[in-house]
C-alpha cells in the first residue's frame, strides 16, 4: 500500500473545470473509510495510463475535497456521479 499525503492549496484559486455528471464511476471507498470518516478526511485515488493520457479517479466521504484536489491539476472537465 502506498500512502501519500496531499495538502490542498486554495490560495491561487485555479480555473474551475466544467462538471460532467455520469451514471457510474468505480467505488474506491472501503468499509474502514466509513468507520474512520470522523477522524480522518481520507481521499482514495486510482491513477491509470490510457491511450488518451493519464486518468485520475478520486473518491472520498468528502466530495468537495476530491473536486478541489482534481481542479488543482488543471483539467478542462471533471466527471462526477450523484450518489445517495
Amino acid at each position: 500500500m502506498l500512502e501519500i499525503i496531499i495538502m490542498i492549496d486554495n490560495s491561487n484559486s485555479p480555473v474551475i473545470p466544467k462538471t460532467h455528471f455520469v451514471s457510474h464511476l468505480p467505488d474506491l471507498i472501503k468499509e474502514e473509510d466509513y468507520l474512520e470518516c470522523t477522524e480522518q478526511k481520507k481521499i482514495r485515488l486510482r491513477i491509470d495510463m490510457t491511450d488518451d493520457g493519464v486518468e485520475i479517479l478520486g473518491d472520498s466521504m468528502y466530495a468537495h475535497l476530491v473536486e478541489e484536489l482534481l481542479a488543482q491539476l488543471g483539467p478542462e472537465e471533471i466527471e462526477r456521479m450523484l450518489c445517495g
